[in-house]
């Protein structure tokens, strides 16, 4: 990891941030990408001359190439993306109280931020990608997407969730095989529940119902734990065109 330069989305919370720290523990330098509402200015001022604090949506180009081109002049070069940002959703497709359908908005809203910004920052990300000098075995870069394990077990109400990361999944092996030819890796990591902010908005009774219905370990996973895969896919160069669970065995229920 010593030297090495990373984007990471969603990079301000969460498991993007566990990245960060994770990365920048290790000798990287990050870029952290996140909403200009969040708090990555005050991250990247705690954090040093090693991150640098990129406002981004990732569904705007102009924000994707304003971060790339600050990421270029500040450390020159791009190794690995880590694609962490993304929203959830829970609305069953039709509720039967009030004889509604769900929105096609808000459907619309959740493929547009998980699958479109996935793929607008790995095809905006692969020309800076390529400028670096390959290593014997041709290796230029590696790109990190962010599914769940909601693609393979999607519960009630999580349609559009389900449909975002279940695309996310499905993109890993042909990004794989577009990019196998200029030495850049795709490799997708599927998450089970982890203690996030996003989970810790849920009531006690329900985080405390979530934690125990994993099977070993039986709690929570951590951000770390889901940063310290990133690092071993960065670190492992045959690891490619493969979904990663972090689970803890769980298998979700309806």
């Amino acid at each position: 990891m010593n030297g090495l330069v990373a984007l990471v989305t969603g990079g301000a919370s969460g498991l993007g941030l566990g990245v960060v720290r994770r990365f920048i523990k290790e000798g990287a330098k990050v870029a952290i990408a996140d909403l200009p509402t969040s708090k990555g200015n005050e991250i990247a001022d705690e954090l040093g001359q090693s991150a640098v604090f990129t406002p981004m949506n990732v569904v705007s180009t102009d924000d994707i190439k304003a971060a790339l081109d600050t990421i270029q002049k500040k450390f020159q070069k791009l190794d690995v993306v880590v694609n962490a940002a993304g929203i959830a959703y829970a609305h069953k497709v039709f509720n039967h109280n009030t004889e509604t359908p769900h929105t096609l908005e808000v459907f619309e809203s959740v493929i547009k931020v998980n699958v479109n910004g996935t793929f607008n920052v790995t095809r905006l990300s692969i020309p800076l990608l390529y400028k670096n000098t390959p290593d014997n075995d041709g290796h230029r870069g590696v790109i990190i997407n962010t599914a769940s394990i909601a693609a393979l077990e999607g519960q009630t109400g999580q349609v559009a969730y389900s449909a975002s990361k279940g695309a996310i999944v499905s993109m890993t092996l042909p990004l794989a095989r577009d990019l196998s030819n200029i030495g850049v890796r795709v490799v997708t990591i599927a998450p089970g529940i982890f203690d996030t902010p996003l989970l810790g908005m849920l009531p006690p009774k329900v985080h405390m119902y979530l934690m125990k219905s994993v099977p070993f370990p039986n709690r929570l996973g951590d951000p770390d734990e889901f940063a310290k895969l990133a690092q071993h896919i960065v670190e492992n160069r045959y690891l490619n065109g493969e979904v990663i669970r972090l689970d803890g065995a769980l298998r979700m229920q309806p």
